[in-house]
């Protein structure tokens, strides 16, 4: 899907198509997050990656700690 940059007051902006806010269940004020791959590309989400990130390893220490997270839940 081709975006263009528009000028929007004194900042450049995007402006996303009815269907791409849709697909992404996007309101009003909602926050995209967006991150620059080493190839240069971009990645949108309304996601946050450092969120993501975060979760992933509190899951990991849940896993690695269950017993004694099981005995402190006593």
């Amino acid at each position: 899907m081709k975006l263009e940059v528009q000028q929007i007051g004194d900042s450049l902006g995007l402006i996303l198509p009815d269907d791409l806010v849709g697909r992404l269940k996007l309101d009003q004020g909602a926050s995209l997050y967006a991150t620059v791959n080493a190839d240069g590309t971009l990645d949108l989400s309304p996601h946050d990656p450092a969120f993501e990130k975060g979760m992933k390893v509190a899951e990991k220490a849940m896993d690695t700690y269950r017993n004694a997270l099981t005995e402190l839940k006593k």
